[in-house]
């Protein structure tokens, strides 16, 4: 065997092992996907050297993982119990992603069915544990906003910890017994009306305090006038007053002696 046909036969060889493992030699990881890597003969499960996306070759004995590192989200109802004991039915919408150059750390403690693993379950607890301090009034109506936040906030924390962004945490809905909601209604109705009662009060008082302020500034107004006009004053206004009325167009002014407090008398007006 010639030195030709030897090599023709290593090409050949090595052309037909790489169709055959072709599939373990090389992959592509598409936009929104990060690979981890188990090299079972040397190092094992590699977390620190995440694959980005793109063309790789890899040994054809070594595994390669494929993780969707998009935005997902998940729609969860569950039943809970309040602080009193009482079944609420609540409804969230969670989203997230795994912590993109973390995913050897997920992979390791959780594999690829991480989200029924570990997001699932743990935004349960945490609703579960939330609502367990709040009674079903609260929850439904008044502190609602400070009971989604704490969900937001507890769940956020534990996510982190394994490895997962939560991006966004929704109550969607909260679901009472029909004659508990009914309840609760009517007593948000009835705290409703008594509110807008004792505002009512109130405005009725400040505008009765309004009024009575007025009247004793307009008293004590008078009794200022009252005080600075002397009998002289009142003679000099009259006589002036008098005179000019005299000068009007329109009436004929004819002078008859004196009032008793000195004043002209005025006749005849038209």
């Amino acid at each position: 065997m010639n030195k030709k046909t030897i090599t023709l036969g290593v090409i050949v060889f090595a052309v037909l092992g790489v169709i055959a493992f072709g599939s373990q030699l090389f992959f592509t990881l598409n936009p929104g996907e990060r690979g981890v890597i188990f090299r079972p003969y040397s190092s094992g499960l590699d977390k620190e050297n995440i694959y980005q996306p793109g063309f790789h070759i890899k040994a054809p004995w070594n595994t390669i993982t494929i993780y969707n590192v998009k935005e997902q989200k998940r729609e969860e109802r569950m039943d809970v119990l309040d602080k009193n004991g009482l079944s609420i039915n609540i409804d969230v919408s969670v989203r997230f992603n795994p912590v993109y150059d973390e995913i050897g750390f997920l992979h390791e403690r959780f594999g690829r069915n991480y989200i029924d693993q570990l997001v699932v379950p743990e935004v349960r607890s945490t609703v579960r544990q939330v609502a367990g301090r709040y009674t079903a009034e609260e929850i439904y109506s008044t502190k609602r906003r400070e009971v989604e936040k704490s969900i937001i906030e507890e769940s956020m924390t534990s996510l982190e910890k394994n490895h997962i962004e939560m991006r966004a945490l929704l109550i969607r809905s909260i679901n009472l017994p029909d004659q508990i909601k009914q309840a609760i209604e009517n007593k948000l109705k009835q705290e409703q009306e008594a509110l807008a009662y004792r505002f009512k009060l109130e405005r009725e008082k400040s505008e009765a305090e309004r009024k009575r302020i007025e009247a004793n500034g307009i008293a004590d107004y008078n009794k200022i006038i009252s005080a600075s006009l002397s009998d002289n004053v009142l003679k000099q206004r009259g006589i002036e007053a008098t005179l000019e009325l005299s000068k009007s167009n329109n009436s004929k002014v004819i002078v008859v002696g004196s009032s008793k407090d000195g004043l002209p008398l005025i006749l005849g007006n038209n």
